[in-house]
């Protein structure tokens, strides 16, 4: 009767996986659904400010199902998932170096909506798989900026202008690894690359989960 009530149980709370559905596995992202994301090459995608961006995949198909689950939809387990199709990909850029990443900041106001900051989520588990250094705090979103998706580059870049604020004493004085989920036109990357420089902070990495 236990053996039975255990197997009920783990029937009634097995994960269905988010993607496909099936519950076998039990996880949030099932090994086939994972796999099929796709990776791009492994080369610098573009160059903002002299400094190179790297993206790992296309947004689409899952890839854009993950990234949104995880951003509007509350889905915060899919965090793990991101970052580790995030961290294969860096993984074979050999790089050879340590960083302190530092997510793209949320406003406080758009913090208090939506209540936590998907980026960060990525990542705390991105370091976890990398052993590098979080930083949360090296760089502040001082301007509730729109929503950047609906407007053109150059609003894009307006909608940024003094966006970003540097906080030194922050500053664990590693090479800084920028991270966002979406890479479009640059633009955020571009903002926080510029306060970085004018506080001095020049040794800079970005990297991107997708571009569009």
């Amino acid at each position: 009767m236990k053996k039975f009530l255990e197997s009920l149980l783990d029937l009634i709370y097995r994960k269905k996986c988010y993607f496909c559905g099936k519950s076998k596995d039990s996880l949030k992202m099932c090994p086939e659904c994972f796999d099929e994301l796709c990776y791009t090459d492994y080369k610098v995608s573009r160059v903002v400010d002299g400094v190179n961006v790297y993206v790992c995949g296309v947004y689409e198909k899952n890839l854009q199902k993950l990234i949104r689950g995880l951003k509007y939809h509350k889905q915060k387990e899919l965090a793990y998932y991101l970052a580790k199709f995030m961290y294969e990909y860096f993984e074979k850029l050999d790089l050879n170096k340590a960083f302190q990443v530092v997510p793209v900041p949320l406003h406080e106001n758009r913090i208090k909506k939506r209540k936590y900051n998907h980026m960060e989520l990525v990542a705390e588990e991105f370091c976890r798989l990398s052993g590098f250094t979080p930083n949360y705090e090296l760089i502040k979103r001082v301007k509730d900026t729109k929503p950047q998706y609906r407007l053109s580059r150059k609003a894009r870049k307006k909608n940024l202008e003094n966006a970003f604020e540097v906080n030194k004493e922050k500053d664990l004085s590693l090479p800084v690894l920028l991270m966002d989920d979406i890479c479009t036109t640059g633009s955020t990357f571009e903002e926080m690359i510029s306060a970085l420089k004018k506080e001095g902070i020049n040794d800079i990495l970005c990297f991107a989960s997708s571009e569009p």
